[in-house]
């Protein structure tokens, strides 16, 4: 049986190499190239969280991460009309994988025995520095030091984890509560153009 939050690994898995797939294929990248960017994109923040919990990086004990990007690789290339030519593609699978991960992120540092604020922050590398390191590989400025509300969504989702757990939610709604909360964060952070104000430097 597959649990709820290994559900939400290997669909947040999924939808983090679409979208580094689809950035690949935006700068013209070859099928291995673009494979290798959503591989990155889908483990890079989790191998990074596995490495500050003093773990074995998850993707090197389960091979299944690394068929899921590469079914995701195949998923772009049957249907690139509609995934590289609908411009929403990249936030939709993103800002899916960036809530997806939040949770998982918070549920593994948890299951280590942290505390809340220590899970708040593996929940976040795990869902923003896949991001980080796709975007430098493909040269660009990473979406999480831009003013775009994307790593404090991952924040608060984390608060929104602890609150339902204070409120003794069940475990997967609780997860389901707070991946829901990253996403919505991030949808109306870019549809209503809210984002933290640029520190600025003498003109």
């Amino acid at each position: 049986m597959i649990n709820f939050i290994t559900l939400c690994d290997y669909t947040g898995t999924f939808a983090f190499a679409i979208s580094g797939i689809r950035l690949a294929s935006a700068k013209q990248f070859d099928w291995f190239g673009a494979y290798v960017i959503g591989v990155v994109t889908a483990v890079g923040g989790g191998t990074l969280r596995d490495i500050l919990l003093n773990t074995t990086p998850f993707w090197m004990e389960q091979e299944s991460y690394l068929i899921i990007s590469a079914l995701a690789l195949l998923f772009v290339i049957i249907f690139r009309k509609y995934v590289i030519s609908l411009n929403n593609t990249f936030f939709i699978f993103d800002a899916i994988g960036l809530g997806l991960f939040g949770v998982v992120g918070i549920e593994k540092a948890l299951s280590f025995g942290f505390p809340m604020w220590v899970a708040i922050v593996m929940g976040t590398i795990t869902g923003a520095f896949g991001g980080m390191i796709r975007d430098i590989l493909i040269n660009e400025v990473p979406l999480i030091f831009r003013k775009d509300i994307y790593a404090l969504a991952c924040v608060l989702g984390g608060v929104v984890y602890y609150v339902c757990m204070l409120l003794s939610f069940s475990p997967p709604l609780t997860q389901l509560i707070a991946a829901a909360s990253i996403f919505i964060t991030r949808a109306l952070a870019v549809k209503y153009h809210i984002s933290v104000p640029v520190l600025k430097g003498e003109e």
